[in-house]
């Protein structure tokens, strides 16, 4: 559970663990600066917010600031959006089957416009049309308001049928 630096919804200051050592808990979860997009030090506050602990514990144990915590914490979040979109780019294009579902169309059009996009790839979806509906709302997050697709939308499926759902940024 993340603390909020105010104390609530977390530890209060003096249960913060003082033996929590952010170099462990990065080795035990496999991280690598040199290979992932996270620095060290982003790595380390992320790991630390993690255990509990509130960005001014964390910058007493670092030496700086909570406003530097802060930024730190929040530029590491922005990397890990930032990678999670570039993964699910990158699984589209791999994708046998793409589907732009322009601004304005209507959510109860989707449905069709995927199965015959599947059908013209021989690729098998195991969803019916309100599950497809509700998987594409679902995922879409803000991107659909009722029936309204508000942003574009492209729903990729992948030869299991696996359905991903992305609004890029426009």
């Amino acid at each position: 559970m993340v603390a909020n630096d105010d104390g609530s919804g977390g530890p209060a200051a003096d249960d913060a663990d003082e033996t929590v050592d952010a170099d462990e808990l990065l080795g035990r979860a496999g991280f690598d600066a040199d290979t992932g997009v996270l620095t060290q030090r982003q790595a380390e506050v992320l790991a630390l917010r993690e255990q509990g602990l509130r960005q001014s514990d964390i910058a007493e144990r670092l030496g700086t600031s909570r406003a530097n915590v802060s930024s730190v914490e929040a530029s590491a979040r922005d990397n890990i959006e930032r990678a999670r979109e570039t993964v699910a780019f990158a699984e589209a294009l791999a994708s046998p089957v793409r589907v732009e579902i322009p601004a304005g169309t209507d959510l109860y059009d989707a449905p069709k416009r995927v199965y015959d996009a599947c059908d013209e790839a021989g690729v098998k979806v195991n969803e019916t049309a309100p599950d497809l509906m509700k998987t594409i709302g679902d995922r879409a997050g803000d991107a659909v308001h009722g029936r309204e697709v508000r942003e574009r939308l492209f729903v990729t499926v992948a030869a299991d049928g696996g359905i991903r759902v992305r609004s890029p940024s426009p």
